[in-house]
């Protein structure tokens, strides 16, 4: 049933990520599905560009997609079903951008509990939720 599975990560914040690794894992053993590890950098402003090295984004990047390896190993996913990638830009937009590049039958993603802001902002998972083409599923931390 889920063949493809995007898992979002905020690699600031790697022990929330912890249970949708978890529920990621036991869905693609159980349907022999795959899972891909997405970590989404933000866009340097432009007026940071200059006060940072030329090569910032690409340093950036080297580093999330080390971190990202790291994770990968330690979820207990076999390697030939887990792959991991770094996109830059929005969030939310990134990883429905993510999924429909993969195909990805479901998106498991974390989410903290509510605050306030939500309610009138939205969230990241919020939007996630609302406009992907495929299931998700938000796990609670």
């Amino acid at each position: 049933m889920y063949k493809s599975i995007l898992v979002p990560i905020d690699l600031a914040d790697t022990d929330l990520a912890k249970p949708a690794i978890a529920t990621a894992a036991t869905l693609s053993h159980t349907w022999s599905g795959s899972v891909r590890l997405l970590n989404v950098l933000p866009m340097t402003p432009v007026m940071l560009a200059e006060y940072v090295p030329a090569d910032f984004d690409s340093q950036q990047r080297e580093t999330s997609e080390e971190a990202l390896a790291i994770v990968a190993r330690e979820s207990g996913i076999e390697p030939e079903r887990i792959s991991a990638v770094v996109r830059q830009g929005g969030i939310y937009h990134e990883i429905l951008e993510e999924a429909a590049a993969m195909k990805a039958d479901l998106i498991v993603m974390t989410s903290h509990r509510p605050a306030m802001r939500t309610y009138f902002l939205g969230s990241n998972a919020g939007h996630v939720v609302r406009y992907a083409k495929c299931s998700v599923l938000v796990v609670r931390h």
